[in-house]
């Protein structure tokens, strides 16, 4: 190596990784600014210096394109990861990623909906979030109705109504709210109010939704819907014994099937058949603990449209491509 080839080394030293200006870098080896110029670019063309741009938003545009391909959306848009670590910081981590979401979520359903649309609406901390950032779009005949029961028999909210209203306000959209929890104590209670001509109205309703905005949850103990009242200690149990998730309050194995089917019997909501008919299906999950849930839905075929983040799409796609 020559002395110009090691000059141009240091001087591409003191540039990137010490982050001198080119004038200091120049008073620091003793030589004119011009020529630092001309020695990082000798560093550059002599390949001394690799330098790589790491976009977020490309590598989350090819992301997005390999879900759309290996299972068949309309559209998918995957946002950045963003950080980790542990604690206060997890919580922060996770509201930051809600949010993202949910504005993201708002731009697609925004691009999606046009007059006299029929919009299904799930509940969630994702919906809710999605409900925060809509912004008014004047359409006309579009309807709102919640897809599956949302009162709650314990202190935690589901804010079920507050997210329909929401909605409601955001598209000038009269809102259709399904006033039943998301679980019956019994399957024979649950028929008999099902029965009701109200009641039977607002389910029929929901099949009919020509765009459903939904979520996933994971199976675990703090999950929201287990927090809601509606289990008993055998029913957690066996849900967490066979479930890897739920899809509207559905809860669903690893395959794709009914976990505990008896609970299903139980449950207030849409059906996954009735969901899966309906024409555009927005699928709003991210966060790690979705990862199995998502990946579960879009293997059969739930959505038509997903917004999720990096780290979950690169985590479902590495175990669907292997």
């Amino acid at each position: 190596m020559d002395s110009r080839a090691a000059l141009a080394i240091d001087t591409a030293k003191l540039y990137y990784i010490e982050g001198l200006s080119q004038s200091e870098v120049a008073h620091a080896l003793g030589v004119s600014r011009p020529t630092v110029s001309k020695l990082l670019t000798l560093a550059r063309d002599s390949g001394y210096v690799r330098i790589e741009i790491d976009d977020p938003r490309t590598s989350s545009s090819i992301l997005a394109r390999r879900l759309e391909e290996w299972f068949g959306l309309t559209s998918a848009r995957v946002i950045p990861a963003v950080g980790s670590g542990t604690g206060r910081r997890i919580k922060e981590s996770n509201s930051l990623l809600l949010t993202e979401l949910g504005k993201i979520g708002a731009e697609v359903l925004d691009e999606l909906v046009t007059d006299d649309d029929l919009i299904g609406v799930s509940w969630g901390n994702t919906l809710h979030s999605i409900a925060n950032q809509l912004h008014r779009k004047t359409v006309t005949g579009v309807h709102i109705v919640q897809l599956k029961g949302g009162l709650s028999h314990s202190a935690r909210s589901t804010n079920d109504f507050d997210t329909i209203t929401k909605f409601s306000e955001a598209f000038y959209a009269p809102a259709h709210l399904l006033p039943l929890p998301a679980v019956f104590q019994s399957a024979e209670v649950k028929r008999l109010v099902e029965g009701e001509p109200f009641i039977t109205q607002l389910t029929q309703l929901a099949r009919e939704s020509t765009i459903a905005v939904f979520t996933v949850g994971a199976a675990k103990p703090d999950s929201t819907l287990l927090q809601l009242g509606y289990f008993s200690d055998e029913d957690v149990r066996q849900i967490l014994e066979h479930a890897v998730g739920d899809i509207c309050s559905r809860w669903i194995t690893s395959d794709g099937e009914i976990a505990v089917p008896e609970i299903d019997e139980r449950s207030v909501g849409i059906s996954l058949a009735d969901l899966k008919q309906v024409p555009t299906r927005l699928l709003v999950a991210g966060g790690l603990d979705k990862a199995e849930p998502l990946r579960v839905a879009l293997e059969g075929g739930m959505a038509t449209h997903l917004v999720t983040d990096s780290t979950v799409a690169e985590h479902i796609l590495a175990g669907n491509e292997d």
